[in-house]
């Protein structure tokens, strides 16, 4: 039955948001810092949990509803935990009107729609990316899935997708998160109770099925995560009023009217809110004169639980916690030795850093990157030695102006000309070793590594035997040296692979293609060097640097 299932797994996914409510908390500055968000919503539940687990062990849904509604209320802490207290609300009453001992999608789509219809009724000035955002669109997620006759394990993996997937939009609706690097604290929060309470229903602890998606709980997660970088705001300004105030209220007659008392509240602040049924209220306001709404209120019934939140030293609060644990991380997270790399590709981006390099810096012929891009990528490696690959000739004294001008730690330049040169140098870095053996062995690696590259000339020139270039030739180079010059990329980078095997037999060759030639260009370009070289190992990447479709290396 659906009272004893929620019985059963209520309790289990609130202890799953108390776990993370330090988590939650962090991200709870915007758009107003009212409280703690995470400890909010977990003292919200705490309190659902205890009114439920008091009840008989026969007790109906419509049992469970009224100790969820009653105790959510009585137990709401801040904007986010009364909004919390009428989403439980909506979605238990939502779920009496059920019948037999299964539960279907139909019944979990129907509860999810009477959420959000409490819900909203309750917040007079709705935000779109908020909780309240996250609440609805795991609704119409559910719908779709009613409508389509999803079984309901297949569901509800589904709508713990949906609902962390909604967080990540979160920024893309409430521009002052985007502007930020966060996720909305309260819909997260709403998302890691969904999950936790659909983990305790499948009686499993996270992985989902892949209906309609190719995407995971975990992964949803994970983009959330990438969303979330929580920073140090010492530039906000606050929130107009300084004083969160809520408290219980129980009305001294039945002609108390809401409407007009919640009218009141919007003229003495903002997030104002009155929810519950007569005689019994939940009231939230921000406001700048707590004493006069208590006053006001206390004429009209009696008051209780009185909580009075100063916004303002909460947001100092945070702002240093936040401070502490980003200071924290970064004494934990430095390392002995890094590794920093130019790269003029996303493609030799990827390749450099799954060799070990720590920061790859975007430069390279035509951008050369400063000595302040440089010196910026040796101090976020947060290491206590760094050695940096310029990759080019061009970049490498800025890389030896910033190693001479970084008091952070001790730097060190390894003058690789090339990209595949930083290939053969990370090959034989030794994170674990002292920086001046690394520099040495670095250093030995590249001396062996012959490299080419083939491009288009953009002027006249002459070539290195003193042979005319015109504008629009593709050119083969060698060593800084024009060697060859032709109107095919193919037949150039043949002829420069030959010139460079004839001064010196080498067994293999690293070949990057630029973002102007395409994989079949490249299939065809492999195909050919091995017909012509057969003695030569080919070993083929998507560099995807601009305006060099061929670059290469032999060793």
């Amino acid at each position: 039955m659906i009272a004893n299932t929620i019985r059963v797994c209520f309790p289990v996914a609130a202890q799953v948001v108390a776990d993370k409510a330090d988590e939650i908390n962090k991200l709870n500055v915007f758009p107003v810092p009212d409280g703690d968000t995470g400890t909010n919503m977990s003292l919200t539940l705490q309190t659902v949990v205890a009114e439920v687990e008091a009840l008989p062990a026969d007790a109906s849904m419509a049992d469970i509803a009224h100790a969820i509604t009653h105790g959510s209320l009585m137990g709401a802490r801040g904007n986010s935990g009364v909004i919390t207290s009428q989403i439980l609300r909506g979605i238990a009453e939502g779920f009496v009107p059920v019948k037999g001992d299964t539960i279907t999608t139909a019944d979990v789509a129907s509860a999810l729609r009477n959420g959000v219809k409490v819900a909203f009724k309750a917040v007079r000035k709705p935000v779109e990316g908020t909780i309240l955002t996250v609440l609805r669109d795991v609704s119409a997620r559910a719908d779709q899935l009613e409508k389509q006759k999803v079984p309901l394990e297949e569901a509800l993996d589904a709508i713990v997708v949906e609902a962390y997937e909604s967080v990540a939009r979160t920024p893309e609706l409430l521009p002052v998160l985007k502007e930020n690097g966060v996720v909305d604290s309260g819909a997260f929060g709403l998302a890691t109770f969904i999950e936790g309470f659909i983990n305790a229903m499948q009686g499993r602890a996270g992985q989902v099925s892949d209906f309609e998606t190719t995407i995971s709980s975990d992964e949803a997660k994970a983009v959330v995560a990438n969303v979330v970088d929580i920073e140090i705001n010492d530039s906000w300004e606050g929130s107009e009023y300084r004083y969160c105030t809520e408290f219980l209220f129980h009305a001294d007659s039945p002609d108390f009217d809401e409407e007009a008392n919640l009218r009141y509240l919007a003229g003495m602040g903002d997030c104002e809110l009155l929810v519950g049924a007569n005689p019994d209220y939940k009231i939230h306001v921000h406001t700048n004169r707590p004493d006069r709404v208590l006053r006001h209120m206390i004429h009209r019934g009696q008051i209780f639980n009185v909580f009075v939140h100063n916004m303002d030293l909460e947001a100092q609060e945070r702002t240093e916690g936040i401070r502490a644990d980003k200071q924290a991380e970064a004494e934990a997270a430095r390392k002995p030795l890094g590794f920093v790399a130019v790269a003029a590709g996303p493609g030799q981006a990827d390749i450099l850093s799954s060799l070990g390099v720590d920061v790859v810096v975007t430069g390279g012929q035509t951008m050369n990157p400063s000595t302040a891009d440089i010196l910026a990528a040796i101090e976020q490696c947060h290491a206590d030695s760094v050695i940096v690959l310029p990759d080019n000739g061009n970049i490498r004294m800025a890389a030896e102006a910033a190693v001479a001008a970084c008091d952070s730690c001790v730097a060190a330049v390894v003058p690789t000309k090339t990209v595949p040169q930083a290939f053969a140098a990370m090959f034989v870095a030794d994170p674990e070793g002292t920086l001046e053996d690394n520099v040495e062995d670095m250093t030995d690696a590249i001396a062996d590594v012959r490299g080419g590259e083939v491009t288009t000339a953009v002027r006249d020139s002459q070539a290195a035997d003193g042979s005319p270039i015109h504008a629009g030739d593709i050119m083969g180079i060698e060593d800084d040296a024009i060697t060859v010059v032709g109107s095919d990329v193919q037949e150039v980078t043949l002829e420069l692979i030959a010139r460079m095997q004839a001064d010196e037999e080498g067994d293999t060759l690293t070949l990057l293609a630029g973002e102007d030639l395409d994989d079949e260009a490249l299939e065809r370009l492999v195909e050919a060097i091995e017909e012509a070289q057969p003695d030569l190992e080919v070993d083929p990447h998507r560099g995807e640097q601009p305006l060099y479709p061929v670059v290469f290396s032999i060793e």
